[in-house]
């Protein structure tokens, strides 16, 4: 090609990079202000329940984007379209925490906006569970009672080796279903679950484990009311043996095995054991049997063994020591957690 073809060439070239770029400028929006933005009121309750109502005013093509940073401070509840724009509850979490709101809209710029949320110390049934970790909403008590019990119930039909390795003992399976029934149920958690099947439950809404100001320590393990202090100090762990379920973490309901409901516990004391403490699951009614109507317990033996006898069976169980009767000395009754005790 001589040189004028090489500069038509070269022209043609820089006219078509041209009409392209010029292309990508024109499908590429403008982006305009950012939305305005209000939250009322900006300080809440690290409580679980207290809520805030965010604005967004102003119309979009489609709803906002909104993302909070700590992600586990507070929730986002259902995004409504309102005459002035959008409209949301940002519920608070259980974690103190200052929350940025940050708010994505259609061909505008991000806004942000903030809120605080402050500590609940709270100890309203003073038996040193904070308040924080109370399941005061119906639904989350009901979430936390399924999980609870079916995952109890489902070692009970896992082989030994496909349990998890912390379950040893009796005390041992009711901190692993108690942990577990407080996390988000999701696709995360069920991969690293290794269970068999996963029940159409929902989660607890209040918090999820372990994003509480206690983290990772969920049991108290010292007597005394909560005291902030206690977030920073010995007073609550990741252990917890039967004796110490049983005196730190639940509360006496009755010696009438009539009046127990799902996910509560028996408590029995055998003088003559090197652990004189035992503990077992009350399940109720199967979430994996369902066919079946009897009323079940659940409970290591602390060797290597998972049982799950009825009711039926345990009242009149050989050895007498070990029946849940109220004329049975060793049988303490039974308890019910401290996160689920009603306000008096």
């Amino acid at each position: 090609m001589n040189r004028a073809g090489v500069k038509r060439a070269g022209a043609a070239s820089l006219v078509v990079g041209l009409f392209a770029l010029f292309g990508l400028l024109r499908a590429k929006p403008h982006l305009s202000a950012s939305p305005q933005l209000t939250i009322e009121p900006k300080q809440l309750a690290a409580d679980g329940y207290d809520s805030a109502t965010l604005r967004i005013a102003g119309r979009f093509s489609a709803a906002p984007r909104i993302t909070l940073d700590p992600p586990h401070a507070a929730s986002v509840q259902e995004l409504t379209l309102t005459e002035q724009g959008w409209q949301t509850q940002l519920r608070a979490g259980v974690t103190p925490a200052t929350v940025t709101v940050r708010v994505d809209a259609p061909e505008m710029l991000p806004a942000r906006a903030t809120f605080v949320t402050a500590l609940d110390a709270g100890d309203a049934s003073l038996d040193g569970t904070p308040d924080f970790l109370r399941l005061e909403d119906p639904a989350d008590e009901r979430a936390f009672r399924a999980w609870f019990t079916f995952l109890a119930e489902m070692q009970f039909f896992q082989p030994a080796a496909a349990r998890p390795a912390e379950i040893s003992d009796c005390a041992a399976l009711i901190r692993y279903a108690y942990r577990e029934a407080l996390r988000p149920h999701d696709g995360v958690w069920a991969t690293a679950a290794h269970l068999p099947l996963a029940p159409a439950l929902p989660s607890v809404a209040k918090y999820q484990y372990p994003y509480t100001p206690l983290g990772a320590n969920l049991f108290r393990v010292t007597g005394g009311q909560f005291q902030p202090a206690d977030l920073a100090g010995s007073a609550f762990a990741q252990f917890a043996d039967a004796q110490t379920l049983q005196l730190r973490n639940t509360h006496f309901v009755t010696r009438d095995l009539a009046h127990a409901q799902s996910g509560d516990l028996l408590f029995f004391r055998q003088d003559q054991d090197h652990m004189p403490f035992h503990s077992m699951i009350y399940l109720g009614a199967s979430q994996i049997e369902a066919r079946s109507a009897a009323r079940y317990v659940v409970y290591h033996t602390g060797e290597a063994e998972m049982r799950r006898p009825s009711v039926e069976d345990l009242l009149h169980f050989p050895e007498a020591e070990w029946r849940p009767l109220p004329d049975n000395p060793r049988f303490l009754g039974v308890y019910r957690w401290n996160i689920l005790r009603k306000r008096s």
